[in-house]
């Protein structure tokens, strides 16, 4: 009784089939951006004086929702494939992304009660809650993964930028230093300035005033260019190789599935399923539909021809 009160339980939380699933996560999605909309709105004082009972209520409200949707998600945990297949699956659990995230969305509620935390910290800790709509979106759940695959490629960009900007100070301080003493009497007060050049945002409050200085504000600027972009087209290169390794999944999974020339209910739901985790978008999956259809014979159930399409 409590293994199948468990997993009706996780088919509400975790696979967004049904209608009662999916109202449970739209409201779940529409009360975290209840909360990152009253974050905002506190931040004005008049209002937060006028409100500040309601502004309490709503968030004790809203940490005791989200802490029940914590809980219930480490009961879960064995019902869930990612973690079922490990020894302790709750505490597979608890050390992935999701359920980090889960925590922070939660901790500076209770942070506040045991030690004093200044309220506006404590505010902008609440806006962490943003990130538990990564649960809800595909899209958004790829780019987290791309940023974690590729996390090395950046930092070693980061680093690249880093020496640059340190190198630049340096330079300028040592062109410039004679000429504007109070913007690069030293390596630190030039930090700034070569930091907005090779970042390419030039705020323009400090500028070389030397023929040395701009020619060589010239090329830190031509340099910044190509390495600002870095990081982004490591992400771009990434997100893209991740959409085609999760397409190859999918059709491979849906070839294995198409070998006996059938395609069993129970195929169907795992396919849906796995496009639905993958984020493989529609067109793609009436392209493999379409690659895959001549494979099919006939519905293991009614014997008529079996149109792939009732996949979506």
């Amino acid at each position: 009784m409590a293994n199948s009160l468990r997993f009706r339980t996780y088919q509400l939380l975790e696979t967004n089939k049904g209608f009662a699933s999916r109202l449970f996560n739209a409201l779940l999605m529409l009360l975290i951006f209840a909360n990152v909309v009253a974050v905002v709105v506190e931040s004005v004082r008049s209002i937060y004086l006028e409100w500040q009972r309601e502004f309490y209520w709503f968030e004790l409200v809203s940490v005791a929702i989200f802490t029940v949707e914590y809980l219930l998600r480490i009961w879960v945990a064995p019902d869930h494939p990612q973690f079922n297949r490990r020894r302790y699956p709750r505490l597979a659990f608890m050390r992935s992304g999701m359920a980090l995230v889960d925590i922070l969305a939660i901790a500076p509620f209770y942070l506040s009660m045991l030690v004093g935390i200044d309220a506006r910290v404590l505010r902008g800790l609440r806006l962490l809650r943003i990130f538990k709509l990564t649960r809800y979106s595909a899209s958004m759940e790829l780019m987290v993964t791309v940023i974690k695959k590729e996390l090395p490629s950046i930092g070693s960009a980061m680093f690249v930028m880093a020496i640059l900007i340190i190198l630049a100070a340096s330079g300028m301080y040592v062109v410039e230093r004679d000429a504007q003493p109070e913007a690069f009497g030293s390596i630190p007060h030039a930090l700034w300035w070569a930091t907005v050049t090779l970042t390419t945002v030039g705020y323009g409050d400090v500028v070389p005033v030397t023929l040395m200085g701009r020619v060589f504000g010239v090329l830190l600027m031509l340099t910044g260019v190509g390495m600002a972009a870095l990081p982004a087209g490591i992400l771009a290169a990434g997100y893209s190789r991740e959409l085609g390794l999760r397409r190859e999944k999918f059709e491979a999974e849906l070839k294995h599935a198409l070998e006996d020339g059938q395609l069993t209910q129970q195929e169907s739901v795992v396919l849906a399923q796995m496009k639905a985790d993958l984020g493989v978008s529609d067109e793609e999956e009436q392209e493999l539909l379409r690659k895959f259809n001549s494979h099919l014979k006939s519905c293991p159930h009614c014997g008529e021809k079996f149109n792939l399409k009732d996949l979506v």
